[in-house]
């Protein structure tokens, strides 16, 4: 079966994907509610306790959240380094069986193989993922989807981590005039956003893909977007032809809202 994978919300407010092979149901964070999750997953007809497993890339709310509300369903496996674990863990009243991957290794669940990188943003040790299915042979063919959202700027390492992945999930935060003219933060919040350690804006995501001609993506989404320091139409208009005139397709992800479902 090919990759299923479907983008649940985005944005401030929270963060989780839900990705799916023939045998194996993931979230990759999980940045809601548990009772808001599992009204997501109720949308698109799934159900939060046929879920197997929880990728989380750091210990912010809007990307784990939902940890809080999981005593309910141990069944799930919630996988993180040990200094994001020890963070959200530092929160709850119930323990977690926590699965622990060191930052930069490659690990397997069930048909999945998992591998980190480090990335840049002001969080104990936030990683990205790129998550591959299938034994690149006729018959299973290797499919493999890259998540890089909350990062500030793209290291090297980073870049060549997310070259060979057929599908791209990566932020498009801010734009940078919109957020100069904002009014509602202070100084000190829209430096943190705009630092090395805060968010990618639509021009360093649009420089980061430039940056990599080789790549092989068949689609790219963009997702984290400022409700008010970004919009679709923004980040349209700073990536939309680079994308378009490699014959690579793109989806935009509003503030608030999800994907449609993705196979590939």
């Amino acid at each position: 079966m090919a990759l299923r994978f479907r983008i649940l919300g985005s944005g401030s407010a929270g963060n989780s994907a839900l990705l799916q092979t023939d045998n194996t149901r993931v979230l990759i964070d999980a940045g809601f509610s548990a009772r808001r999750l599992a009204g997501l997953l109720e949308e698109h007809s799934e159900k939060l306790e046929c879920i197997d497993a929880i990728f989380l890339t750091h210990e912010h709310g809007d990307h784990a959240a939902a940890i809080t509300g999981l005593a309910r369903y141990p069944q799930i496996k919630i996988f993180a380094n040990r200094a994001t674990a020890e963070k959200v863990q530092g929160g709850l009243k119930h323990r977690i069986d926590w699965q622990l991957f060191e930052t930069g290794s490659t690990f397997r669940f069930r048909d999945l193989e998992i591998s980190s990188f480090a990335v840049p943003h002001d969080a104990q040790d936030p990683v990205g993922f790129l998550i591959a299915h299938g034994e690149d042979d006729l018959l299973s063919p290797r499919r493999s989807l890259a998540w890089l959202t909350d990062l500030g700027h793209a290291p090297q390492h980073v870049r060549e981590r997310i070259r060979e992945a057929d599908v791209l999930v990566i932020e498009a935060n801010h734009c940078p005039l919109m957020l100069e003219a904002d009014t509602k933060r202070p100084w000190a919040t829209k430096q943190r956003i705009s630092g090395r350690h805060g968010h990618l804006s639509n021009a360093a995501a649009r420089e980061l893909i430039e940056s990599l001609t080789g790549a092989r993506w068949r689609h790219v989404f963009f997702t984290h977007l400022s409700r008010d320091c970004n919009s679709p139409a923004a980040v349209e208009l700073a990536c939309g032809a680079l994308l378009t005139a490699r014959a690579c397709g793109f989806s935009v992800v509003t503030a608030g809202g999800g994907s449609a479902a993705f196979e590939f």
